[in-house]
């Protein structure tokens, strides 16, 4: 995987065994996703549409889909509701994900920028978090199975 990083972004790309079509099925419909990311789920892929992750019990995601291009790109906001989301707060809609997915071979490259970080604090910890989970990601594509997520539990906090 390769990782660059800004003071306030965080920039992942990681080499899938699956098309495009398969990695865009497992970031957008809550049953497929929660196989490698989070306990439950509701998404929206629709601009306007809502993005709720219950990462742990402690740490939800919320935000909302800005951009739906199947099966190249997706953009959506992202913050943590009150309560949650590590040792430092990012509030909802503060932080803006960017997923592509970029057809190599027999398999995808997906690219993921997640701007507006306010700290370098919360980059590192979001960067941890998107290594956890889009290596998970990578095993479920590729028709593994990733396992029990250690983090589900709590109390890591990405």
């Amino acid at each position: 995987m390769e990782q660059t990083t800004d003071a306030l972004e965080v920039r992942r790309a990681v080499e899938i065994d699956a098309s495009p079509e398969t990695v865009w099925q497992l970031l957008v419909d809550p049953a497929k996703a929660t196989a490698w990311w989070g306990s439950a789920m509701r998404l929206d892929p629709r601009p306007g549409g809502e993005i709720r992750i219950e990462v742990t019990p402690r740490s939800i995601a919320v935000g909302e889909f800005v951009e739906v291009d199947p099966p190249r790109r997706l953009v959506y906001t992202w913050g943590w509701e009150a309560g949650g989301g590590g040792p430092e707060l990012v509030p909802p809609g503060s932080s803006t994900v960017e997923v592509e997915l970029v057809p190599t071979g027999g398999g995808t490259t997906l690219i993921l920028t997640h701007r507006g970080l306010p700290s370098d604090e919360s980059r590192a910890e979001h960067g941890a978090g998107w290594d956890h989970y889009l290596g998970r990601l990578a095993v479920r594509a590729g028709g593994g199975d990733p396992g029990p997520d250690p983090w589900a539990a709590g109390p890591k906090q990405v």
